[in-house]
C-alpha cells in the first residue's frame, strides 16, 4: 500500500485510489523467501464479515513482469483476480497477490509492517483500522543494513 515504497520498484505506479476487498482478512504469514519473516497476506476467508483496505495502483502491462519478480510470483505468492469495491460501491476488477507458502509463526520485521502502516495513513484509512494494523505484532531486524535501506524510502 505504501507508494514510495511501490514507485521504487515500479515507477509507472499511479495510484487509483482506496478500495475494499470483502471475504479476506490482512495477516503476516507469508515466509519471505529471501529473509524468513512473515510478509503480507491478502487472507481468503469468504466471512462476510472479513474484509481488507487497500489502495489500488494502475501499472503499464509491461511493468508487471517486474513487479511479479519483486513480490516473488511463484516463490510463495501467487497472483489472482479479485473484485473490490471503490469509494461508491462499483466493484473494480484488480488483481492482488496472495500467500501459498504460510506459516502462522511467523512475525515482520518493524521496518515491514512501517510499510503497511504508513501507506494505510496515507490512504486515510478509518483510525479503527490503521489502530488494528499497529497492533500486530512485529521484530526488529537484525540486518540494520536492510532496515535502513527500506526506511530510507521515506526521507
Amino acid at each position: 500500500m505504501s507508494l514510495p515504497r511501490l514507485m521504487s520498484r515500479v515507477a509507472s505506479a499511479k495510484k487509483i485510489g482506496r478500495h475494499t476487498l470483502t471475504g479476506h482478512k490482512i495477516a503476516f504469514h507469508k515466509r519471505s523467501r529471501k529473509d524468513g519473516s512473515g510478509k503480507c497476506d491478502a487472507f481468503q476467508t469468504d466471512s462476510v464479515t472479513d474484509f481488507i483496505y487497500g489502495v489500488l495502483f494502475e501499472i503499464h502491462h509491461a511493468d508487471k513482469a517486474k513487479l511479479d519478480r519483486y513480490e516473488g510470483l511463484g516463490f510463495g505468492y501467487e497472483d489472482k483476480l479479485v473484485s473490490v469495491l471503490d469509494g461508491e460501491r462499483n466493484l473494480v476488477e484488480a488483481f492482488t497477490y496472495y500467500a501459498t507458502d504460510i506459516d502462522i509463526s511467523l512475525l515482520p520485521y518493524t521496518w515491514y509492517l512501517h510499510h503497511v502502516v504508513f501507506g494505510a495513513k496515507a490512504a486515510k484509512f478509518p483510525e479503527q483500522y490503521v489502530a488494528h494494523l499497529e497492533q500486530f505484532p512485529a521484530i526488529r531486524d537484525s540486518d540494520l543494513r536492510r532496515e535502513k535501506v527500506e526506511l530510507a524510502k521515506y526521507s
